[in-house]
């Protein structure tokens, strides 16, 4: 069920000129917090994923190859 909404999100997001953004680069936006703190609850989950802007996925992104901790895709 969260592939298929990190798949949604992400075709979103294309629909807005983000073409190149995965499910799973969606996921990893979302996770990130979750390595700090653990997992939340699953309705936390769902709503962290249907509720990501396209400007807090970009600032993951840039930071993260700021810092090098970029997945190779």
């Amino acid at each position: 069920m969260l592939e298929d909404l990190c798949r949604s999100k992400a075709e979103e997001f294309h629909l807005i000129g983000y073409e190149q953004v995965t499910g799973a680069d969606v996921w990893e936006c979302v996770s990130d917090k979750y390595h700090k703190k653990g997992t939340p609850a699953m309705h936390q989950v769902v709503n962290d994923i249907l509720s990501l802007k396209v400007t807090q996925f970009m600032n993951y992104i840039t930071l993260n190859m700021y810092r090098g901790e970029l997945r190779n895709t």
